[in-house]
């Protein structure tokens, strides 16, 4: 479960951009969103041989 503390003086709107970019690096809301309805197993290793790699030094591959 992420967790996003406010600091001393910081705003709410900022402390909501942090949770959101958290979530977005953890991608918790992706996951949540892909089980938001069955996919069949074809169709997710079809999806998973699109989606572009990401390599040892983090450049993308297709």
């Amino acid at each position: 479960m992420v967790e996003i503390r406010l600091k001393r003086g910081e705003s709410v709107d900022k402390a909501l951009r942090r949770l959101k970019k958290k979530l977005d690096r953890e991608g918790t809301l992706r996951d949540a969103r892909s089980r938001r309805s069955y996919e069949k197993p074809s169709v997710r290793r079809r999806r998973k041989l699109k989606e572009p790699k990401i390599n040892y030094y983090g450049n993308f591959s297709l």
